[in-house]
């Protein structure tokens, strides 16, 4: 760090007091952070750092001074938790932060207990907690008194509302308060601005068919670089080329993708921030599987799920397990695709990122749903698919949402004879899975009801298990071995 800030000058002085020294170690650690350097703003708060989520020692501190620190050590433990994927990082930087704002409510501070609710949302955020994150933006955006303060609370609740597909709420938002981001702020405000409203305007631009959005969401994102090299924040510098090549991706150019990526993973490595680094890896599997390059992908993303596996942000690594999903299914790897699309699911719904889920459920059903998942499991998908995404602002999702009905109809009902891959022998084989499935659900595995259920003999079942549908196996219960008798056999006389 550049010790030659004024406000971190002598501050070893012996006449200094606690909050002293304190204060302006806070205030430069918090500059430090709003440009993304992390690194810095932890050398910057010196003693009063003991490490991600570990409570600083607040002896000597005023009741102002100790909420301070309290607030830049939970706010820099959510940020480098993300930024090097640290398990549990964003729940004891939530307990700081909590702390740090109950301190500033109890002392009237109301502005900055509403920018400590906006850190405290963050965590929320990083973890997929989305409705959670916009209650606290909404409350601290009231309160919120400040040019530079409201900004950034608007900027917090922007990205709540974008990464939920309410992409028309955070259109609305950024529209009404595009006068706060002028002069009067930081280049790095203004960065995030402009990287905002190009995200939303590329969504409904390839949503509703605008080309015009498209084209204005190149322009944003060229001006959201221009004031984070201004301000010399690199991590959104990459983030924003990183935001741009998955345009670009939508667009079919894909050679400007990669170039736009290579930028951003360069950048991210000399950082060490492997948080970042492992979106950027997603983008760019989403772009090789965009150019059937599968293998690649496969790579690509695998490190990208090594990484976000060993943090807590969960909606990030649903979206990756997700695209691992897709790259597994283009590889012919379907019992391997099933299972992570599956997790995907399940880890999503667990960590409240509810969209997340519901993107992850369609992927299910386009990868597997016209042979391999089960009737009954591709049914209950659909509707929890139609529950998260049905009502959504994104008309993409929606679209995909009627395709996979579309998908389910042709499945249930069959194929037909003027279908282009329909057979006898396939028509045939698909009905005998269909009811020796629903035999082996409704008998709970035992081959032996199942058999009487489908009329024919449980040696028969057996073969047909073994030969022509070994994918049911898993639905029968384990085998038993018969007893022999034990009655010897009597000698002929």
């Amino acid at each position: 760090m550049n010790l030659a800030d004024e406000r971190l000058r002598a501050l070893d002085g012996p006449s200094l007091t606690a909050d002293e020294r304190a204060v302006p170690r806070c205030q430069a650690a918090a500059d430090l952070i709003q440009i993304g350097q992390y690194e810095a703003a932890r050398e910057a708060l010196g003693e009063l750092w003991r490490g991600i989520g570990e409570r600083p020692d607040l002896g000597g501190l005023s009741e102002p001074a100790a909420a301070e620190v309290l607030l830049q050590a939970g706010a820099l433990s959510g940020w480098l938790g993300a930024s090097g994927q640290v398990a549990g990082a964003q729940e004891a930087a939530k307990d700081l932060i909590s702390e740090s704002a109950a301190r500033f409510e109890s002392l009237g501070e109301a502005a900055r207990a509403a920018l400590a609710r906006s850190d405290l949302a963050l965590c929320y955020w990083r973890e997929g907690g989305y409705d959670e994150a916009r209650v606290l933006l909404k409350d601290a955006l009231e309160s919120a008194t400040g040019t530079a303060e409201r900004a950034k609370v608007l900027l917090r609740l922007t990205t709540v509302e974008f990464s939920a597909a309410r992409y028309n709420d955070a259109l609305t938002l950024l529209k009404e308060h595009a006068h706060v981001f002028d002069e009067r702020v930081s280049h790095a405000l203004r960065g995030s601005f402009h990287n905002h409203l190009a995200l939303v305007l590329k969504q409904l631009g390839t949503v509703e068919q605008r080309p015009d959005y498209l084209d204005q969401a190149i322009i944003e994102f060229t001006a959201a670089i221009h004031h984070h090299e201004q301000s010399g924040h690199e991590r959104y510098r990459a983030t924003n080329e990183n935001n741009l090549a998955n345009l670009l991706r939508k667009m079919g150019h894909y050679r400007q993708a990669h170039e736009h990526l290579d930028r951003a993973g360069a950048a991210l490595v000399r950082l060490r921030d492997a948080g970042l680094l492992a979106q950027v890896d997603e983008t760019r599997a989403r772009v090789l599987i965009a150019e059937q390059r599968y293998p690649e992908a496969n790579e690509v993303i695998g490190r990208a799920v090594q990484t976000l596996e060993r943090g807590s942000a969960a909606a990030l690594l649903a979206d990756a397990y997700t695209v691992q999903g897709i790259a597994w299914a283009r590889l012919c790897a379907y019992d391997s695709s099933l299972k992570i699309l599956r997790r995907a699911m399940s880890l999503a719904e667990e960590s409240g990122a509810l969209y997340n889920a519901g993107l992850a459920a369609l992927t299910l059903i386009e990868e597997h749903g016209a042979r391999r998942l089960p009737e009954d499991e591709l049914l209950s998908v659909y509707l929890r698919a139609d529950e998260i995404v049905g009502g959504s602002q994104d008309a993409e999702e929606v679209a995909r949402l009627r395709d996979c009905a579309r998908l389910i109809i042709r499945r249930v009902a069959g194929l037909r004879l003027n279908d282009r891959n329909f057979s006898l022998h396939g028509a045939v084989h698909d009905l005998e899975a269909r009811y020796i499935a629903r035999a082996l659900d409704e008998a709970g595995g035992s081959v032996t009801r199942a058999a009487k259920l489908l009329g024919v003999g449980h040696q028969s079942l057996s073969i047909i298990l073994n030969t022509r549908h070994t994918k049911l196996l898993g639905k029968r219960t384990p085998a038993r071995e018969r007893r022999k008798s034990i009655i010897k056999q009597l000698p002929k006389n």
